[in-house]
């Protein structure tokens, strides 16, 4: 096996079990490993750190697999960990309320760049590591093994990947092509899910558990969800009983989806009105209209991909949050997400501190909101933890 030897004083990170090692800790390689290719990292003194895929194409060079010099990274030890990851998820879907949530973690499950979705009887991939690329075989027979799965889908089409130098993937792997939409359940609420046209892995199962805390709120409240794509702060809403629900987004297939999602679950769909639009914009639109809402989401997609962006982020959530607080009845809830790695929740606290103050607005911390437990955030790896929430009233 191929030695990437780092500089004297860069094996911290590594001794800590963080799973990145930059392309600047390293001092030389014996040998010329292929991208993905599983190396031996090893401190200055030659002491072995741990094993990890090598890519010469990507900032984080080394991506840390095993710390445990004893054991071989071959198909059992991929099987041990997909058992692992798997297993762990079981109690998410034991009661029956829901059938879809992610199996597998990336980092967090001790498997960079490998992300499984369960999607009732068919599961989505991504691939986002060249090191995942290369034994993407082994992967799908364990999982068909492990889950027996109608079709497993490739969505490795994140940007991600072009880190890595892999080019977008998208298509069957193995097994039935996945219906134009699968039906799942989650909260005891029905979806349909476009894998294969719809975002991301086909379905944000990342705020689970976020929709039904606050669907608590909704009985008899007037609702604006912004970035509603597919529905689920809406559908949530109307299953507890909002009068009424107002569902924007920039995607006609997402609205599209969410109106028969709203059938599918025999809600009444004159208590739900869909907006194609941009949110930024619509809101402007509402405000001239003098229109008001009891609750407010604000789900947007990541605005911060890197450090490098916070500013220019923080500014856009200012902006959305503000506009968001103008709309809201005295007294009313704004639930206000990022799901930017790069924005901590004490940043994010005061981007909606910022955001009250330049709307003359008082606010009131209610809750804060989290990922949920099939996405675990690994502690020696906290860029793992990217979704954060505020639910707050406006006065």
């Amino acid at each position: 096996m191929i030695d990437v030897i780092l500089k004297k004083g860069k094996e911290k990170a590594a001794l800590q079990h963080h799973p990145w090692m930059f392309s600047g800790a390293i001092d030389r390689i014996k040998g010329t490993p292929g991208n993905g290719e599983v190396v031996a990292v090893r401190a200055a003194d030659k002491a072995f750190l741990a094993y990890g895929y090598y890519n010469a194409q990507s900032r984080v060079a080394v991506r840390l697999l095993e710390w445990d010099e004893s054991k071989v990274i071959d198909k059992a030890w991929y099987q041990e960990k997909l058992q692992t990851a798997i297993a762990a998820r079981q109690h998410v879907l034991h009661s029956g309320e829901t059938n879809t949530c992610r199996l597998v973690f990336s980092e967090a499950d001790f498997l960079p760049g490998l992300i499984v979705d369960k999607y009732g009887d068919f599961l989505s991939l991504q691939l986002l590591s060249a090191g995942m690329e290369n034994i993407k075989a082994d992967i799908i027979d364990i999982l068909r093994e492990e889950l027996q799965p109608l079709g497993i889908f490739d969505k490795s089409d994140a940007n991600a990947r072009t880190h890595e130098n892999l080019e977008a993937a998208q298509g069957l792997l193995w097994g039935e092509m996945p219906p134009e939409f699968i039906e799942v359940k989650e909260n005891n609420i029905l979806y349909h899910i476009n894998i294969a046209e719809g975002q991301k892995s086909g379905f944000y199962c990342d705020q689970r558990d976020n929709r039904r805390i606050l669907a608590a709120y909704a009985p008899g409240k007037t609702v604006l969800d912004c970035f509603s794509y597919s529905g689920g702060f809406s559908l949530n809403s109307l299953s507890l009983g909002a009068a009424h629900v107002t569902s924007v987004d920039s995607s006609a297939l997402a609205l599209q989806t969410l109106q028969h999602n709203v059938v599918l679950n025999g809600f009444d769909a004159t208590k739900q009105e869909s907006i194609q639009s941009d949110v930024n914009k619509q809101l402007r639109a509402f405000k001239e209209e003098g229109r008001k809402f009891d609750i407010i989401i604000l789900d947007p997609p990541k605005y911060a991909p890197s450090r490098s962006a916070l500013d220019r982020a923080a500014r856009a959530y200012k902006d959305l949050n503000r506009m968001g607080m103008l709309l809201l009845e005295s007294g009313g809830l704004l639930a206000t997400f990022s799901c930017s790695g790069a924005v901590d929740i004490d940043t994010f606290k005061q981007i909606i501190a910022w955001a009250a103050l330049d709307a003359g607005k008082e606010v009131q911390i209610l809750k804060q909101f989290n990922q949920p437990e099939d996405h675990p955030i690994r502690i020696s790896f906290p860029e793992g933890e990217y979704l954060k929430g505020l639910l707050v009233r406006v006065l």
